[in-house]
């Protein structure tokens, strides 16, 4: 009786049990990628090399050419083929920070913490100047410090952060409650917009504040911006100034500067007190390149009918420019190409060719990954699809942070759930058993998943990713988990040899339909 009740829920269901049984895991296979992955791991030794060794990786910089440079050569190294920077298309300006100084000498010296806007100029050499305080509600309101500003400091009014590390951990992990909830998640519709128009006209009105701001610092001779970062106790998130674009207009230098140093200048100019800083910041712009540039390798298929399939994983390997980009996104780069390594150190040949590809421009708005996707596999927008998209089993992302994988999310792919939930199986003894049917977006396996090939992104124990590391000056190689990452590389490993040697590719869902650019 159990025995038909678990086969008519399984035909319910639209899983056949031809289906059922191809996926269950090789425990050989398994063992070996384990043992490869956990006994004689190379991670941490790839984190070093994309995070200390190269630097920071903002999109077009020296760091991200160094890293992608590194990259390509170990892919080769290990034994993979057509391993290359491939160009995508047009990103713009690259930018890096050579030199980074700033004080208050006046009412007594401190040096501050912080760190230049990306794609903002330099100060030209040492400058000091007063710290001037601006109150502008208005366009309107500039008026009254124009010929007032020349060789000063601006500050702004901002409200000092909420302290939070009295009541919780900057680093958690998911409870067993929590990731029980994912599991029982059903597909629901998106939920509306209330308001939304009211919110578009409010942002309106405050970026053209900021733009006319912008362009009066410039005009004025402001010899430098500063502004508060995002953070507390020292920590610096970090964000860009300007664009990256090659026709992007002039701004003044800006440094984003660690909370408590901000509000304690504000705070004496505010009370009438002098305050002085003096700086010298350089920063290089580099406009002779300016295409952006994925790191692709593979593994070749050696099946004479499924030789031509692909699957795919992957991460993006830019990172900001306040750190060396440790989990955001050093690990996620580091764990794909580890997966990469063992799967050739086991001696695998696919069925299906394997592919890796390492994104760039991705904290731009994802140009590394959504380029690619439009160059070899079609245009989402109008879903005009080129021929190898049908080729493509699936692709597999890691961009949360160096947390330990737990599941993955199934971007309402229901028909895959059982198939991952058979692969994560063997590793429920390291943390990972998870298969929610929900969705989560924001990093490189969207594109995929916006022109129907299957894409996915694992669930990651947060850590202190969204707390402390992500795109701040805390974002380094100290804060990576070997532990975690060598769990995540097998896990990555063995889920692309499952995919590899499948019968069948992942089921699809249905086809999107065409999104043509929305309009405001």
């Amino acid at each position: 009786m159990k025995k038909n009740l678990l086969l008519s829920v399984l035909l319910t269901a639209g899983v056949s049990i031809n289906m059922f049984a191809q996926d269950a895991p090789d425990p050989a296979i398994v063992q070996k990628i384990r043992d490869e992955g956990l006994k004689n791991s190379k991670v941490m030794e790839i984190a070093f090399n994309l995070t200390d060794v190269s630097g920071p990786r903002l999109s077009g910089s020296p760091g991200l050419k160094r890293a992608q440079d590194w990259a390509v050569s170990q892919l080769k190294t290990w034994g993979m083929v057509n391993a290359n920077r491939e160009a995508w298309g047009k990103f713009g300006k690259g930018w890096e920070v050579q030199k980074n100084y700033a004080a208050i000498t006046v009412p007594y010296y401190h040096a501050i913490i912080a760190i230049p806007k990306a794609w903002t100029p330099g100060t030209n050499g040492a400058i000091k100047g007063d710290v001037v305080y601006i109150k502008a509600d208005t366009i309107t309101d500039l008026e009254k410090y124009r010929g007032k500003l020349a060789g000063k400091v601006v500050i702004l009014d901002a409200k000092p952060p909420v302290e939070i590390n009295f009541t919780k951990p900057d680093a958690s992990r998911y409870t067993d409650s929590a990731l029980n909830v994912m599991a029982a998640a059903t597909p629901q519709e998106s939920g509306g917009r209330g308001g939304i128009g009211q919110r578009r006209g409010n942002f309106a009105s405050l970026l053209a504040l900021r733009t006319a701001l912008s362009a009066f610092e410039v005009k004025e001779g402001v010899a430098l911006v500063l502004s508060q970062a995002r953070g507390t106790d020292g920590t610096v998130f970090t964000t860009n100034g300007a664009s990256y674009r090659d026709t992007a207009r002039a701004v003044a230098p800006e440094l984003e500067t660690s909370s408590e140093d901000y509000q304690r200048i504000l705070r004496l100019v505010k009370a009438g007190i002098k305050v002085t800083m003096e700086a010298d910041i350089k920063t290089e712009f580099f406009t002779n390149d300016l295409q952006g540039y994925n790191v692709v390798g593979e593994i070749p298929g050696t099946d004479a009918k499924l030789k031509d399939q692909l699957v795919m994983l992957g991460g993006h390997l830019d990172s900001w420019h306040g750190a060396t980009g440790g989990t955001d996104n050093g690990a996620g780069a580091a764990v794909m190409m580890e997966a990469m390594r063992i799967l050739k150190a086991i001696g695998f040949k696919p069925k299906r060719t394997i592919r890796i590809a390492l994104w760039s421009g991705e904290e731009q708005g994802l140009f590394g990954s959504k380029n690619y996707v439009t160059n070899h596999f079609g245009d989402s927008q109008t879903m005009e699809l080129k021929s190898d998209q049908a080729k493509i089993s699936a692709y597999y992302n890691l961009d949360n942070g160096t947390g330990k994988i737990r599941g993955i999310y199934l971007q309402g792919n229901a028909p895959a759930g059982p198939i991952f939930q058979s692969w994560l199986n063997p590793f429920k003894d390291l943390g990972a058993g998870t298969v929610t049917i929900r969705n989560t977006g924001s990093t490189d396996h969207v594109p995929f998943d916006a022109l129907g090939i299957p894409g996915f992104q694992f669930i990651q124990d947060s850590m202190d990713y969204g707390s402390r590391t992500h795109h701040s000056n805390q974002d380094t190689y100290d804060k990576l988990s070997e532990d975690d990452l060598k769990q995540a590389a097998t896990i990555v490993a063995s889920f692309v040899y499952n995919t590899a040697q499948r019968t069948d590719m992942i089921p699809r869902k249905e086809l999107p339909k065409p999104s043509p650019p929305r309009t405001f």
